[in-house]
């Protein structure tokens, strides 16, 4: 299954999810079924505003369903850790609309 194989690469990495809801979920890839559920470890949401910078709340284990998932995305570590994300500012992202 295509998606499989693109996800074996990312397991015990740190990886971003965009889910359909407009969440941004950050963890360490620890599992995944057939149906794209994915086990996230060490994980946190990144919460966006426009007038404070990003708030990080801790969720640690952490499961989503397949059908919520929106994009998955490897995270380079090296430039997360120099951001500064008090400093930052963006809009929250919209639902998806289907």
């Amino acid at each position: 299954m295509a998606t499989t194989t693109g996800l074996e690469s990312l397991v015990d990495q740190i990886i971003s999810v965009i889910t359909n809801d407009g969440r941004n979920i950050v963890g360490v890839l620890k599992g995944f079924d057939q149906a794209t559920n994915i086990i996230l470890d060490e994980s946190h949401e990144r919460v966006f505003s426009t007038k404070e910078g990003v708030q990080q709340l801790v969720l640690g284990l952490y499961i989503i369903r397949g059908d919520n998932i929106g994009v998955i995305g490897e995270l380079d570590e090296e430039l997360d850790a120099s951001l500064d994300f008090s400093k930052l500012r963006a809009h929250p992202l919209k639902p998806v609309m289907h």
